[in-house]
């Protein structure tokens, strides 16, 4: 087989979805923004971009199987924050919403870029949204829009 790699050129008429936790509306809101305007300056019109609020980052990965088994989008953004407390709710929460995308990616053979941040601190949560280390929701979309496209080149 010959070298083949995604780039950053949206397939023709492809959907998007970004699926996002209202529980930390400060980080998530940024998040979105984030991912938003990435799929803008990569070509993807507005109305080619369903956003989808739900209460938290356990509630992502069912949606995004509904969303994957309707068969209606290239590729799903899941946003979301997560922060470390006293309780091992944290790791509960964090590791079923990771394996839980990563099981609805495999099943429906639909990238499902995991942008949902596992932080000990809010600190540095704001740190991934637009701060020092960047914004994990644009980094999110650019994963999107290169798996979908790689995904349509392969056999």
């Amino acid at each position: 087989m010959p070298h083949i790699e995604g780039d950053l050129r949206s397939p023709e008429g492809a959907r998007f979805a970004i699926i996002a936790s209202r529980w930390n509306p400060r980080i998530t809101d940024t998040l979105v923004a984030g991912a938003r305007k990435t799929f803008a300056e990569h070509g993807v019109s507005e109305d080619a971009i369903d956003v989808i609020r739900v209460p938290g980052a356990w509630e992502l990965p069912v949606t995004a199987a509904r969303l994957a088994m309707a068969g209606g989008h290239a590729a799903i953004v899941a946003l979301g924050c997560v922060v470390r407390g006293d309780t091992r709710h944290f790791e509960q929460v964090a590791d079923g919403c990771s394996d839980g995308l990563m099981r609805v990616s495999i099943k429906y053979g639909l990238p499902v870029a995991n942008g949902v941040l596992a932080v000990e601190l809010h600190d540095d949560a704001q740190a991934r949204a637009g701060g020092s280390h960047g914004n994990k929701g644009e980094e999110a979309a650019l994963v999107a829009i290169e798996m979908s496209q790689l995904l349509e080149r392969l056999p």
